[in-house]
C-alpha cells in the first residue's frame, strides 16, 4: 500500500498489514470526557472549554449520520477547522466499514445506539483523582473486546477525548515513560509546560513520584489519568487475544500502550498502532520515543496529505493543527487496505472535500 507509511518496526508493521488483506474490520471508538480537558489553554476542541463535553458525541453523530445533532453545526477548533470526524467518516463511507460507539465517561450522549461500559466522566487530573472505577470499565470493556473478537475479522479501535494527551502525559510518567515534551497536541503551538505543570500537580496530589505505579496502571488511570484508557485497553486485551487490533491514535496511543503491556504484554504480538504522517512528522511531539520505551510494536501512518485541498479549512491540518483524533490514520489504513489500494489518499481527499463542502453548504 503505497500510501501507508511504516513509521516504526517495519518488519512487524509488514507483517500486521499482510495479515488484514481480504478481511472485514469492525471501527469501534472510545468516547469520553475529563474535566482536564476544560483547562484553559489544553485543548482546542471546542470554541471554549465547557463546550469539549459536547465535542465527542457530536463526533460520532458526524461518523454515522453525516451531521451533528447534539450541537449545532460542525465540532470545529476555535479557527474554525473541521473535526477529524469529518476525516474518518470519509475513509469509513469509501470502504464500507462498520462503526460501533463505545461510551467510556460522556456527559453528554449522542443520538446514536452505542456499547455502554459504566464509565463515569473523569476529574480534574490536579485533583489526584482522576477516574472512579478503572478496574470495573477495564473488565467491561475486555469481555466487550472478546465477543467483538467473534463478530469481525479485526477491529480498529479509535478514541475522542478532547485533553487526552495531558491525561496520557499523566500516567506516562506515573508508570516510569518519559513522556515530557514528547505527547502530541490538537493546536500548532504544543502547549508542553501548561502540560507537565498540570501533570505534576496531580502527581503531588496523589503522593507518586516518576516510576512509581509501572506494575500498577490501573491506580495510575485512577489517580491521573481518563475514563477512555481503562475502555481502549480492555478492548484490546480482549480482542487481540483472537484477532488483529489496530490502536487508532495519536501520542495517547503510548499510553494505553504501557497499560496493556504491564497487565498482559502477549497479545502485544496482535497489535499495532495506527497513525496519520501528521502524528509522525510532528516536531513537537514524538511518538516513535515513546513506544520504544514500552513494546516493540509496529506504528503505521496513513500518508494523508491536504496540501492541495481547495478548502483552507482542510490545507491548515498541514500547518499542524488537528493532527490525529476520532481514529483519523487508523480508519484511512483499513479503507486503504480493505478496499485493496482503491482507496488512496487522493480519492480520500476528495471524499472529504465533497463531504465539507456539503457540510459548510447545510449550515
Amino acid at each position: 500500500m503505497q500510501d501507508i507509511l511504516y513509521a516504526h518496526n517495519e518488519k512487524d508493521g509488514k507483517t500486521f498489514l499482510a495479515n488484514l488483506k481480504g478481511k472485514t474490520p469492525l471501527f469501534t471508538c472510545t468516547l469520553s470526557t475529563t474535566e482536564t480537558g476544560k483547562i484553559s489553554g489544553i485543548s482546542a476542541a471546542g470554541a471554549n472549554p465547557e463546550i469539549t463535553d459536547y465535542t465527542p458525541p457530536a463526533d460520532i453523530e458526524m461518523l454515522l449520520l453525516g451531521k451533528c445533532k447534539c450541537i449545532n453545526g460542525v465540532p470545529v477548533t476555535p479557527d474554525g477547522i473541521p473535526t477529524p470526524a469529518l476525516v474518518t467518516m470519509s475513509a469509513l463511507n469509501l470502504a464500507g466499514i462498520a462503526t460501533l460507539p463505545v461510551n467510556a465517561g460522556l456527559r453528554v450522549l449522542p443520538h446514536v445506539p452505542f456499547l455502554e461500559l459504566g464509565a463515569k466522566p473523569g476529574a480534574d487530573i490536579r485533583t489526584g483523582k482522576a477516574v472512579e472505577n478503572a478496574e470495573e470499565v477495564l473488565q467491561s470493556a475486555k469481555l466487550a473486546g472478546q465477543i467483538l473478537s467473534k463478530t469481525a475479522d479485526y477491529l480498529v479501535v479509535a478514541e475522542s477525548i478532547p485533553g487526552g494527551t495531558t491525561t496520557a502525559l499523566g500516567v506516562l510518567l506515573a508508570m516510569g515513560v518519559d513522556g515530557k515534551g514528547k505527547v502530541s497536541s490538537s493546536m500548532p503551538g504544543n502547549p508542553h509546560d501548561l502540560k507537565t505543570k498540570t501533570v505534576e500537580e496531580g502527581l503531588k496530589a496523589s503522593g507518586i513520584a516518576f516510576g512509581d505505579l509501572a506494575n500498577d496502571p490501573l491506580r495510575a488511570v485512577s489517580c491521573v489519568g481518563d475514563p477512555m484508557m481503562p475502555a481502549f485497553a480492555g478492548l484490546v486485551l480482549g480482542a487481540a487475544e483472537q484477532i488483529p487490533v489496530l490502536m487508532a491514535g495519536g501520542t495517547q496511543m503510548s499510553a494505553v500502550l504501557a497499560i496493556i503491556n504491564a497487565l498482559n504484554p502477549n497479545v502485544l504480538g496482535n497489535v499495532a498502532i495506527g497513525t496519520t504522517r501528521w502524528i509522525i512528522s510532528d516536531e513537537t511531539s514524538d511518538l516513535k520515543a515513546l513506544v520504544n520505551q514500552i513494546a516493540d510494536v509496529p506504528i503505521l501512518a496513513a500518508n494523508l496529505d491536504f496540501g492541495s485541498s481547495r478548502f483552507s479549512g482542510l490545507r491548515a491540518y498541514e500547518a499542524g493543527v488537528v493532527k490525529e483524533g476520532v481514529g483519523v490514520g487508523g480508519s484511512a489504513i483499513a479503507a486503504m487496505v480493505k478496499s485493496e489500494g482503491a482507496v488512496t489518499k487522493q480519492t480520500l481527499l476528495r471524499e472529504v472535500e465533497r463531504n465539507y463542502e456539503q457540510l459548510v453548504t447545510s449550515k
